[in-house]
């Protein structure tokens, strides 16, 4: 199996470091396993899709501009 290294902020190094009971490798293969499984959900719902980038922004614009309506009343 290949190997990773990854970059990670000091105060994380500190927690890595005091929790030496957690299987660090695994819980990063899980959390890498479940965004790789998200991207390949997206990318089975758009592959068929036609809409254009532009599309996509302006309904992205209608929802946040609907959930800052219904939350920041």
């Amino acid at each position: 199996m290949p190997n990773l290294t990854l970059a990670i902020p000091e105060e994380l190094q500190k927690i890595v470091k005091e929790r030496n009971e957690v299987n660090w490798s695994e819980v990063a293969r899980r959390a890498m396993w479940e965004h790789a499984n998200k991207l390949e959900i997206m990318d089975r719902l758009v592959k068929d899709s036609k809409l254009t980038e532009r599309d996509v922004n302006d309904i992205n614009a209608k929802i946040k501009a609907g959930l800052r309506r219904r939350y920041f009343k």
